[in-house]
């Protein structure tokens, strides 16, 4: 009695080690294992011991026996150190799926969000430019986490999702939307500072309802990109480009969005300042505020302290060895 007693008891000490002490790692480097909905315990347990991850299917059963409301959920699991069968079981029953990270900044279009993509290793850029180009201005920039499988049009498709639901939050019209987005993506390419944002807005109204051309820069690096050929500064080649997007040459909204804007920017878009603002410039002193004004006059008067703190800058980055960098034409 006492021995079959102590035998009993030297097997569940050796259940109990190998179980939820016996850390092991059959594999090199990393592993994956992607679980389908509705996989059955002893399957999932032969796939970790065919990747390595246990020892032996039959501690991964024991884990369950031993903590039977725990229940593995379905994802794809990414391992990298070893682990005790007990230990995988509650990472599994945790549902701690293996994810990638994708951080999309306000403004960025898809020219840059396809770069992201690719180099978050969600795909290549080029595929994924394919299916998101017709879909700019409305690719939400959040910070989004992705199955290392997700297709470009999966991708595309919560981004979308994700602007409709702030669009709503928002109050937007929907017969009012196109517009109101490509306004929104030129606000949120000049601005800076969130308190500028719904007078730029109406900048921008105030010269369509006047019959004025927008003339706003990043227009003109959106249609050079549209054609590839960006070169990162606005050269008059550009500025004279014929191109729907350019602002400088074609009356009205350009005819689509140039970026993907952000919460803030479509709030501005879809409640303006109420000012008589006609032009603004980036101030000289470079902390992205702007100097607005309602007459041509007082605009280049601006225009000259935008340059001639440009030529100071200059002079101090030539002084100190420093490169200079492109800066925006003043409007």
């Amino acid at each position: 009695m006492l021995a079959a007693a102590a035998a009993l008891a030297a097997g569940a000490a050796a259940i109990f080690y190998f179980v939820e002490a016996d850390r092991y790692a059959g594999f090199q480097g990393e592993v994956f294992v992607d679980i389908p909905r509705g996989t059955s315990t002893p399957r999932i347990a032969a796939m970790l011991a065919d990747a390595g991850v246990v020892r032996h299917p039959l501690l991964f059963l024991a884990a369950r026996a031993v903590h039977p409301r725990l229940r593995p959920l379905a994802g794809e699991y990414r391992f990298v150190e070893p682990a005790a069968p007990a230990e995988i079981l509650r990472r599994l029953a945790r549902g701690d799926v293996y994810t990638i990270e994708l951080r999309v900044p306000e403004g960025t279009d898809v020219y840059d969000l396809a770069q992201l993509v690719e180099a978050a290793g969600l795909g290549s850029a080029r595929d994924f430019l394919r299916v998101a180009l017709p879909h700019e201005g409305y690719l939400f920039p959040s910070t989004y986490f992705f199955r290392r499988r997700t297709t470009p049009e999966q991708i595309v498709e919560t981004m979308r999702a994700q602007f409709e639901k702030v669009w709503r939050e928002l109050g937007g019209p929907e017969e009012r939307k196109r517009e109101t987005v490509i306004l929104a993506s030129l606000v949120e390419a000049e601005a800076a500072r969130d308190e500028e944002r719904a007078r730029i807005a109406r900048v921008f109204l105030n010269r369509l309802r006047k019959g004025m051309r927008l003339e706003c820069d990043p227009t003109v690096k959106y249609a050079a990109k549209r054609e590839g050929r960006w070169r990162g500064t606005i050269y008059r080649s550009d500025l004279e480009s014929r191109n729907r997007y350019n602002t400088y040459v074609w009356y009205g909204l350009p005819p689509g969005p140039i970026t993907n804007p952000g919460r803030a920017s479509l709030e501005a878009a879809l409640r303006p300042a109420e000012t008589s603002d006609l032009y603004f410039v980036a101030r000289p002193r470079g902390n992205g505020e702007h100097v607005f004004s309602a007459d041509y006059e007082s605009h280049q008067k601006a225009v000259r302290e935008y340059r001639r703190g440009q030529n100071h800058a200059k002079a101090a980055r030539g002084n100190s060895g420093l490169a200079p960098q492109p800066g925006r034409k003043p409007r």
